[in-house]
């Protein structure tokens, strides 16, 4: 069954799908202007004069020439009853589609629960999304990072990542330095590796239009005692979490199998985001392991990151991730540089 027929098979009602990434994934189609209306029996590609040849090119979906104004021209076509997307709909698009005369229904995450398991297609591009990350890592570790500005090891992973066969980042790189690691989603700036620094880096690649998701911690020489120690318990933190993931498990109690060690320490406290997320066509994808997660269960093909952290305003911070396939058994682990704290000059 392909992935537009798993999704009909699902509908009882017409569903618009506006999400660029959800068009990508049923279709295979990339365009910053198009829509898919999926009806039980017939699939329509909506979009433009510029993408219209391309398109016609998909198998076993109509395409239709609706103008530059995707929601004016939706509303023109759109009858009765209709499901669509409410996260991917601006206020005034919702206006235009609605203008039309159809009954809008919102419907939040069907597609998106399809992407969740992956097929072996999928996990393959991903497995070589790790592996570019990982070799990625493994060279720029090779290197002296004194001296250099976090802008120029971030800039140093692209190129990284271009000369081992990504398209493209699949964010971007994050690299915080010294006090800035306490900061989770830090930007790079111009501030100067200095010996005795933690390095946080949180990086991956794309292959194939997947993503991979990854992030290592270096000490600059040697750090301070606080760190290091900070550097142990993250490290056991993260093995717990992933020895934890299988098919079936709940995905708070995986992020309870490593937040319980760290909150167990000195460090109680200073990891407040959730353990992972699911990856895929975008790096942030379902499901989310997560202390709030509910009843939401792992499932066989999911791909999730495992991802604790520990910050210490002032100081430093230390996030160890890395990439998992959930099988039925554990988990297939795709990010393969070493997690063992790693001296750079």
């Amino acid at each position: 069954m392909t992935r537009l027929e798993r999704l009909q098979a699902a509908l009882e009602r017409p569903l618009l799908v506006t999400d660029s990434a959800n068009v990508r994934y049923l279709s295979g189609f990339r365009s910053s202007n198009a829509a898919l209306l999926v009806e039980p029996q017939t699939v329509r590609l909506c979009t433009d004069s510029r993408y219209t040849a391309a398109a016609r090119l998909l198998p076993g979906i109509e395409v239709v020439d609706i103008g530059r104004d995707l929601y004016g021209g939706l509303a023109e076509l759109l009858e009765g009853e209709v499901g669509f997307e409410p996260d991917s709909v601006t206020v005034a698009s919702f206006e235009k589609l609605r203008s039309g005369g159809a009954s809008l229904v919102a419907f939040s995450g069907l597609v998106e629960r399809l992407r969740a398991v992956k097929d072996e297609g999928e996990l393959e591009a991903i497995r070589r999304a790790a592996e570019v990350t990982s070799r990625a890592y493994e060279r720029l570790a090779s290197e002296p990072f004194a001296g250099r500005r976090e802008v120029d090891l971030a800039w140093r992973m692209r190129e990284l990542f271009h000369q081992l066969g990504s398209e493209e980042e699949a964010f971007a790189t994050i690299v915080a330095s010294g006090p800035n690691g306490a900061f989770p989603h830090a930007e790079p700036g111009e501030r100067v590796v200095q010996e005795g620094d933690f390095v946080l880096i949180d990086a991956g690649a794309v292959v194939d239009g997947y993503c991979a998701d990854c992030t290592r911690t270096f000490a600059c020489g040697e750090p301070p005692a606080e760190l290091r120690r900070a550097y142990e318990v993250c490290l056991a933190a993260q093995e717990a979490g992933v020895a934890a993931v299988r098919a079936g498990a709940l995905a708070r109690e995986v992020d309870a199998a490593a937040r319980d060690l760290i909150e167990a320490s000195k460090f109680a406290g200073r990891f407040g985001h959730g353990l992972g997320h699911g990856v895929g066509v975008e790096v942030h994808e379902a499901p989310s392991l997560r202390a709030a997660a509910g009843d939401v269960r792992l499932e066989a093909g999911n791909v999730v990151t495992i991802e604790p952290g520990i910050y210490l305003e002032g100081l430093g911070g230390v996030r160890i991730e890395d990439l998992l396939i959930v099988t039925e058994g554990g988990a297939e682990v795709l990010t393969s540089s070493s997690k063992q704290l790693t001296i750079v000059g």
